[in-house]
């Protein structure tokens, strides 16, 4: 029978299933990515058109009551008066909901106008940036916090600083993004990885699909990024949708970014999706997601369109 996402009931979060990471924050499959929050359009650029404040809180709250409780974010993801994580932290904050994790990056940095400026890869950078998104998110620790790398060099010295971090208390657990394997190996060493955060989606780095299992056989969430947007990135989903997809979406009556949500969370228990919106019915959609089962006749398709897809 196909299952389809539109219901007259309100759509949840744990229809998605769960995942816990580092063996004590569980955390419904389907979560939610702050980057396209402080603005309208292209993330991450400079002279971004800011989003309404208020709009962008009654998102937020939105996506708890609808059961969100992973929320990704980051201290570089702002625009001219909006911040992320200060967003976050109004609309959420004083206090936060018990089971919500606040997973953050590091590494990454951009100066007032918005302009990137060098990565941090020093101890002292990386704490630097580390007590910044405390400071903004108004916690006395961070939930989980990625290494966010560039390149393919050694991150030992990287993460041994966020590690001892964590050995103060100020990071419960760590996680990795845009990474290799040799990299996931090294941290590993070094201290546990709950989760790696890679650009994953259909017909997106189909060469990941090893490496997407392999962080399952090891117990670490895999947390796509661009799952939606794919190619578009920053600007979000901009290119024409394949054939292959609207077949599935239309078989379901589903919409595009409805299929590719639930082929991502199709791929193993361990994988997170983390789609982002500042618009309240994308939200509701992109929860409901997490409800739609695909049949084995639809993952066949869209994993060959996966695999082919250049």
């Amino acid at each position: 029978m196909t299952t389809t996402t539109s219901s007259t009931t309100t759509p949840h979060a744990s229809a998605s299933g769960t995942w816990t990471l580092g063996g004590e924050l569980t955390v419904n499959r389907v979560g939610f990515g702050a980057m396209r929050l402080p603005q309208r359009g292209a993330a991450l650029v400079e002279n971004a058109v800011p989003r309404d404040r208020d709009s962008a809180i009654a998102v937020l709250r939105r996506a708890v009551e609808l059961g969100v409780n992973h929320i990704d974010t980051a201290a570089f993801y702002f625009s001219p008066l909006r911040s992320a994580n200060e967003l976050i932290n109004s609309a959420l904050g004083g206090p936060y909901p018990d089971d919500l994790v606040i997973t953050t990056k590091v590494g990454p940095g951009r100066d007032p106008s918005g302009a990137w400026s060098e990565h941090a890869r020093t101890p002292a950078a990386l704490r630097a940036q580390v007590e910044e998104n405390l400071r903004q998110l108004g916690r006395d620790h961070l939930d989980v916090v990625n290494l966010r790398v560039l390149g393919t060099d050694s991150i030992a010295e990287r993460f041994g600083a966020l590690a001892e971090l964590r050995e103060a208390g100020l990071i419960r657990h760590l996680g990795l993004s845009n990474i290799t394997p040799a990299h996931l190996a090294e941290a590993r060493a070094i201290a546990p990885v709950v989760c790696v955060q890679n650009m994953y989606g259909i017909g997106v780095r189909p060469e990941y699909e090893d490496f997407v299992r392999l962080c399952g056989e090891q117990g670490v969430a895999f947390v796509p990024f661009y799952a939606i947007a794919a190619a578009g990135r920053e600007t979000g989903a901009t290119a024409p949708e394949s054939p292959e997809v609207l077949a599935v979406a239309e078989a379901h009556g589903a919409s595009a970014a409805q299929v590719r949500i639930a082929w991502t969370l199709h791929q193993g228990p361990h994988l997170l999706a983390i789609p982002g919106t500042g618009d309240p019915a994308h939200l509701a959609a992109n929860v409901d997601a997490g409800a739609l089962r695909l049949t084995p006749e639809d993952l066949t398709l869209l994993n060959d369109l996966h695999r082919t897809t250049t």
